[in-house]
């Protein structure tokens, strides 16, 4: 699998020509999902996000808690001396990037196969989940593992999950609604300003 520890290992120039390709977008911009996020964050109305996502587009649509359970294409560090370097440092290196300090091989903070998730980030995102008093999961099909198994540990009874398709947590949810994220929560903003 091209986005594997094992793969990174043994054929770096591939993985990197890959990950320079696919996963790093620097033009890419917050959604009106992630801007209505960081408002509802800003209101007070927001404890936490928890995101499988590797863009770190809820931080530049302006969200402060952000638990990032696959890392982020915005954050390299040396494999060596652990010195850290941007994407755009990243895109603006050919084929494998090495430190500039000690020559050692970058590495991206990002979670491949076979590898774990980072226990701080983890921990910081089943305390928020169990401890929150509404439970919103929204522009997920829920199948992606360990994450998906982060809704089972919510102890509240205000589950709502907002995906376009059906979910196998639909029964348990106490609101559904199957359209786009971004239009949902825009409409969410509207209304909480209209009061």
């Amino acid at each position: 699998m091209l986005i594997s520890r094992t793969f990174f290992d043994r054929n770096k120039e591939i993985f990197f020509d890959y990950y320079k390709k696919n996963l790093i977008c620097l033009d890419a911009k917050p959604n009106p999902a992630h801007y209505a996020l960081a408002e509802l964050e800003e209101m007070g109305k927001l404890k936490a996000v928890v995101t499988q996502n590797i863009d770190g587009l809820h931080q530049l649509a302006g969200n402060k808690k952000v638990y990032e359970l696959h890392g982020s294409v915005h954050r390299n560090y040396c494999m060596k001396c652990h010195s850290f370097y941007s994407a755009e440092d990243i895109m603006a290196m050919d084929g494998v990037p090495h430190c500039s300090k000690c020559g050692g091989v970058i590495k991206p903070d990002v979670v491949l196969y076979e590898e774990g998730l980072d226990d701080a980030t983890w921990n910081g995102a089943y305390s928020a989940i169990r401890s929150a008093d509404v439970l919103i999961v929204g522009g997920t099909s829920l199948v992606v593992y360990p994450a998906a198994g982060l809704v089972g540990i919510y102890r509240g009874n205000k589950l709502v999950l907002i995906n376009k398709s059906a979910t196998s947590y639909d029964t348990q949810a106490s609101l559904v609604i199957n359209d786009k994220i971004g239009i949902v929560l825009s409409e969410v903003m509207k209304q909480l300003k209209n009061k």
